[in-house]
């Protein structure tokens, strides 16, 4: 099994096209070098190991909500590849319907993170949990986005040494993560993993 993520900005026309196109092309880039495609100016394609889909996908919110007004929607699926292609957006299989359709349903429910697997029971208790984790995610400012994107990219330092990389005092470092409930978004990404093994398994 793989994992697909399909996203789009939201609220794209709020800020420079360029610099937050730039951002996005290096956070795919960065998260899945080989597969990865920027499609339709705002929407993108990525495929990544399923344990690893939720960091991913918050490593990528963290990049956009750098910039004010601006945030991403992204549905993860988990399933199978049928169709491998050059382009992973002209791949096909069920885990790219997973990802596809529960991108348009989050766009009519106002949702900006989810996941569809072949078992809904999975679905029910992490999309539950998702969406208490995004009651922070969402409510990210620019400057907690930017501590969490340096952390995530450099695979979560102490406080000490990403005070040192962000240039900032360790208690403000410190604060920014704790307001931004990073601490437990780190947290439930261990249980997404050990669950998502255990899904594979089936």
């Amino acid at each position: 099994m793989i994992s697909i993520l399909t996203g789009d900005i939201i609220n794209s026309r709020q800020a420079e096209t360029a610099a937050w196109l730039d951002v996005l092309r290096k956070a795919l880039h960065k998260v899945a070098p080989k597969h990865s495609e920027i499609f339709r100016g705002d929407s993108f394609q990525l495929q990544v190991k399923p344990e690893e889909a939720f960091i991913k996908a918050v490593y990528i919110k963290s990049c956009i909500k750098t910039f004010r007004y601006l945030d991403v929607r992204i549905a993860i699926g988990i399933g199978k590849k049928g169709y491998a292609a050059k382009k992973i957006t002209e791949a096909n299989g069920e885990v790219f319907v997973f990802s596809g359709e529960k991108l348009e349903i989050l766009k009519k429910e106002g949702i900006n993170l989810a996941a569809r697997t072949i078992s809904p029971e999975f679905d029910k208790e992490m999309n539950l949990a998702i969406r208490l984790a995004l009651v922070a995610m969402d409510n990210w400012t620019p400057a907690s986005a930017a501590i969490i994107k340096l952390s995530i990219e450099n695979n979560n330092p102490s406080q000490k040494d990403l005070a040192a990389l962000a240039k900032k005092g360790q208690s403000s470092v410190s604060e920014a993560l704790k307001r931004a409930d990073f601490p437990l978004i780190l947290e439930f990404d261990q249980e997404y993993r050990r669950k998502v093994k255990e899904l594979i398994k089936i």
